[in-house]
């Protein structure tokens, strides 16, 4: 029997369960180094929330699902930041310590790539649809979404390792007012990946909060060409001000559409007969229009 080989597709998601199940084994040496001067109950905490992130990593890459995407882009960094805090310890050997961060490294890589993106929003999808992420606003990337990364992380883990560490006041003033901390920062991450361009068989949906009040239909029947957006185009923008190559779709009539405006409610109605829109993976989304029989130029 002939060997057959795994498209990327098909292979990213095995390489990445197997990138975190040896995740113990990769760090866990030079981590269980890094805690063991702590007290007991600190050991304790932080050993439990450890194998908690990775227990719920390991069910987000077996149940393919838009939440699973936030689940595995908020813990996989968190544990490649963690071997960092080991490393400023002082306190693992070389040779583990290095085998931590490759392998810490890796699975925050492969969580963070597109195509990981793509496969697991997938796994909500309706029927004969095809989501494809919208890359995130440039001004969300260089900031806010970092500081809310590190908000939730430690708003998650500081309140149990406080009172771990017996510091009762502050301990429990962070585990009061990491709740909600943690539920707002949570679900803001959470909304940035429900930002979505899908192809359907009537076409093309754009789902976008930051952009439009409410997914817009592009039926394929209207749809005169999509392609890369030229320069100096005057289609409208729905790219949120997201970095990267924007795609513009083409339409013989112009759609109805409400744009999200900062400050009125419910937006701003309008209608285009061009959209011009920023998915993390545009050659992607050509291609499968070509295949939906969508005009691509």
């Amino acid at each position: 029997m002939p060997f057959r080989r795994l498209s990327p597709s098909v292979a990213l998601p095995w390489i990445l369960r197997a990138s975190w199940l040896v995740l113990p084994f990769a760090a866990g040496p030079a981590l269980a180094a890094a805690l063991d001067p702590r007290s007991a109950a600190v050991r304790t905490t932080a050993s439990a929330g450890l194998w908690l992130g990775w227990a719920l990593v390991v069910v987000a890459l077996l149940v393919p699902h838009p939440l699973s995407l936030t689940v595995v882009r908020v813990v996989a960094p968190a544990g490649l930041a963690g071997v960092g805090l080991a490393a400023l310890g002082g306190l693992a050997e070389p040779v583990p310590l290095v085998l931590a961060v490759v392998a810490t490294a890796l699975a925050a890589a492969l969580a963070l790539l597109p195509e990981t993106g793509t496969w697991l929003i997938n796994g909500g999808a309706y029927g004969d649809e095809r989501r494809h992420l919208l890359r995130p606003p440039r001004a969300l990337l260089a900031g806010p979404i970092p500081l809310a990364w590190a908000v939730l992380v430690s708003a998650v883990a500081g309140g149990p390792l406080l009172l771990a560490a017996q510091r009762w006041v502050v301990g429990g003033l962070a585990l009061a007012g990491g709740l909600p901390v943690t539920l707002v920062t949570a679900r803001a991450l959470h909304s940035l990946t429900l930002r979505w361009a899908v192809l359907v068989p009537a076409g093309l949906v754009l789902k976008d909060h930051l952009a439009v009040v409410d997914p817009v239909l592009l039926r394929r029947v209207d749809i005169e060409v999509l392609r890369p957006a030229p320069p100096g185009t005057d289609a409208l923008d729905l790219t949120a001000g997201a970095p990267g190559l924007a795609l513009e779709a083409r339409l013989r009539e112009a759609v109805p559409l409400m744009r999200v405006v900062p400050g009125r409610r419910p937006g701003e109605p309008g209608r285009s007969a061009a959209l011009r829109f920023t998915p993390t993976r545009p050659g992607t989304v050509l291609a499968e229009a070509r295949s939906r029989r969508i005009r691509v130029g």
